[in-house]
C-alpha cells in the first residue's frame, strides 16, 4: 500500500497563510526594500508576456514554484535564500558574479527570432561556494555528528536508520550512518531517475505524439512517442496538445480530400509488460508510450486516482472523437504498428526534458517517472521495459562516476520495494546535478520540492525551515526517506539523504525526517 502525497496546488494555500503569519514582521521589513525592484520587475515583464507564444523552460520553472510567489521577496529575508524562479536567490547572485549565463532556457529552436537572454544559473546551487563570497568553511563532522545523531536515533524512524550528509562544494561527506547500506528509497528513487534521463538525452530532448497515414490504404495510426504529459484538456498549459494533433491531422487529411480513415494506434515503442509490479494501482496508469491525462478518470493533475484500464485505446478514441468534430469519419480504433511507409501528418511535442523532470519530482509523479525510465533504456540501447530501464539507469549513473554498488532500479518512480539505494548515491547524485561541468542535470535539483510552499512539501515544514530545505520525499508503508539540500547558518550548501525503513508511524517519521533536516539548515557545527 503506498501512502498518498497531497496535491500541491489545492493544499497550499492556508499553509501560505500561516507562514505569512509566522513572518508578518519581517515581511512588512522586506516589503519596503523589495516594493520599487518588483515594480521594475513588472513593468519589464510586461511586454514579454504578449511576445511569448510557446512557453520556455525557465516559465515551466517558475510554474512549478508559484505558490507563494507573493510572499517570495519577504521569505528570502526572512527564513533563507529561495525565490519563485526555481533558482535560490542566491544562486543567480553568485551566477552573476562569475559572469555566467545558465542552461535555464531551454526552448530555443535553432533560426528563431531572438528571445532575451537565460536567467543566469549558477554552478552548484547557492552562494557559498569558494572563491565568490566570505562563507565559512563546510562544518564540522564531530560537530554534525554530535547534533544528527541524536535526532536519527528517533524510535519514529525504525531500528537502523541511514543518513548522509555531503560539501557539494567539494564532494567530500560530512557526516554518515550506514552510508553505504542499501535500503528500500520509495521515491527518492525519482532522483536517480531524473539524472539518468538528463544525461542520457539531455535537458532540451522533447517526447513526440504523432498521426501517420498509411499509404493506399486510407489508414491514421496515432504512434504513442512516450510522452506522459500529452493532454486533451483545453487549454493545454504548454503541454503536448491532443487536440492540437487533431486539428492538424484533419486539416492534412483535408488537404488530401480524405474524409474518411480507418483509425490505429502504435504502441510499439515499449516492451514487455505495461503493469506495474505492484499491479493496479491509483498512484500510476499502465506503462505505456501512447496516454491521454495519465489515464486519469478525473480532471486531476497529480495524486492517486482511479485510471483508465486501457491508456493508448482510451487516448485513440479520444483522438478519433475529436477527428469526428472536425469533419474526419474515423472507424474504432484498434492496435497496429505504423510501418516505414507511413507519411507523417502531424505531430505534437512535450515540452523540454527539464520541464517533465521538475514536473515528475515535485509532484512525485509516478507516470512520468516510468516514462522517463523507459526513456533512458531506449536512449541508450536497452530494451524499453523495467529491466532494461534498469540496467539503464545503472549504467548512466555508473558513467558519471556515482557510487552504484547495492543499488538497483526495479522501477524509475520508487513504488517497487525492491528497488535499493544507499545514502551515499543520493547524495552524490545530488551533488553531481549542482557541478558546473553537468549543467544539463540542473532540473534534477530545480524540481525538488520547496519545504512549506511547493509539491510534496506544501503541508511540511510550516513552523521550521521552510523556504529553505528543498528535498524529494519517498514514502510506502513502513519507508519514509528524504533527500536533498539546505544552506546552513554559515551560508554552506550541503546535500542529504536521510533514510528510514520498518517504520510503524508514518507521520511520526516524517516529522523525524523534518527536524532532522530543519536542525541542518540551522546548524553552524563547530
Amino acid at each position: 500500500m503506498v501512502v498518498p502525497e497531497l496535491r500541491p496546488w489545492r493544499a497550499a494555500r492556508p499553509h501560505v497563510v500561516r507562514i505569512a503569519n509566522a513572518v508578518r514582521p519581517r515581511l512588512a521589513r522586506a516589503a519596503a526594500v523589495a516594493k520599487p525592484r518588483i515594480a521594475r520587475l513588472a513593468r519589464a515583464g510586461k511586454p514579454q508576456v504578449a511576445r511569448v507564444t510557446r512557453p520556455k523552460t525557465w516559465q515551466y520553472t517558475a510554474g512549478a514554484t508559484t505558490v507563494g510567489l507573493a510572499l517570495a521577496a519577504g521569505v528570502v529575508t526572512a527564513v533563507g535564500p529561495w525565490d519563485s524562479s526555481g533558482q535560490r536567490t542566491a544562486e543567480r547572485d553568485r551566477a552573476a558574479a562569475l559572469g555566467r549565463a545558465g542552461g535555464t532556457d531551454h526552448g530555443r529552436v535553432p533560426g528563431a527570432p531572438a528571445q532575451p537572454r537565460p536567467a543566469p544559473s549558477a554552478g552548484p546551487v547557492l552562494t557559498g561556494l569558494g572563491g565568490v563570497s566570505t562563507v565559512k568553511s563546510a562544518p564540522d563532522g564531530k560537530a554534525l555528528a554530535k547534533t544528527l545523531t541524536p535526532l536519527l536515533n528517533d524510535p519514529a524512524l525504525g531500528p537502523r536508520p541511514a543518513a548522509a550528509v555531503v560539501d557539494v562544494t567539494t564532494g567530500r561527506r560530512l557526516y554518515g550512518t550506514r552510508s553505504d547500506t542499501a535500503l528500500t528509497p520509495a521515491s527518492t528513487t525519482k532522483i536517480a531517475t531524473a539524472v539518468a534521463v538528463l544525461s542520457a538525452l539531455g535537458a532540451d530532448h522533447r517526447l513526440t505524439t504523432r498521426a501517420a497515414l498509411e499509404p493506399d490504404t486510407k489508414e491514421v495510426v496515432l504512434v504513442g512517442g512516450g510522452d506522459p504529459t500529452l493532454t486533451a484538456r483545453e487549454p493545454s498549459d504548454g503541454w503536448a496538445g491532443l487536440r492540437t494533433l487533431a486539428d492538424q491531422t484533419a486539416a492534412a487529411l483535408a488537404q488530401r480530400g480524405v474524409r474518411d480513415v480507418t483509425l490505429s494506434y502504435d504502441t510499439t515503442l515499449y516492451a514487455g509488460s505495461q503493469k506495474h509490479p505492484i499491479g493496479v494501482n491509483g498512484n500510476l496508469a499502465l506503462v505505456s508510450p501512447l496516454m491521454v491525462d495519465e489515464g486519469r478518470t478525473d480532471d486531476s493533475t497529480s495524486g492517486p486516482v482511479t485510471r483508465v484500464t486501457d491508456p493508448a485505446a482510451d487516448a485513440a478514441r479520444r483522438f478519433g472523437d475529436l477527428l469526428k468534430a472536425r469533419g474526419i469519419k474515423a472507424t474504432s480504433p484498434g492496435p497496429s504498428k505504423a510501418t516505414t511507409r507511413a507519411k507523417t501528418l502531424a505531430t505534437v511535442a512535450s515540452p523540454p526534458l527539464s520541464a517533465l523532470v521538475e514536473r515528475m519530482l515535485t509532484d512525485s509523479d509516478n507516470d512520468i517517472a516510468e516514462a522517463l525510465a523507459r526513456q533512458t533504456a531506449i536512449a541508450t540501447g536497452h530494451r524499453a521495459d523495467f529491466a532494461g530501464a534498469d540496467r539503464a539507469i545503472n549504467a548512466r549513473l555508473r558513467k558519471l562516476g556515482l557510487p552504484v554498488k547495492g543499488a538497483a532500479f526495479k522501477d524509475g518512480s520508487g513504488l517497487n520495494r525492491a528497488d535499493r539505494l544507499t545514502p551515499d548515491l543520493l547524495t552524490a547524485l545530488l551533488a553531481k546535478a549542482a557541478d558546473l561541468a553537468h549543467p544539463e542535470l540542473r532540473p534534477a535539483l530545480t524540481g525538488l520540492p520547496v519545504a512549506g510552499f511547493t509539491g510534496t512539501l506544501t503541508t511540511r515544514y510550516t513552523d521550521g525551515a521552510a523556504g529553505v530545505v528543498r528535498a524529494k520525499t519517498g514514502t510506502l508503508t513502513g519507508v519514509n526517506t528524504l533527500a536533498g539540500t539546505v544552506v546552513d547558518q554559515d551560508g554552506r550548501l550541503l546535500a542529504f539523504a536521510f533514510m528510514a525503513n520498518n517504520t510503524t508511524n508514518t507521520e511520526a517519521a516524517q516529522k523525524a525526517l523534518d527536524k532532522a533536516a530543519t536542525t541542518l539548515a540551522a546548524c553552524g557545527c563547530r
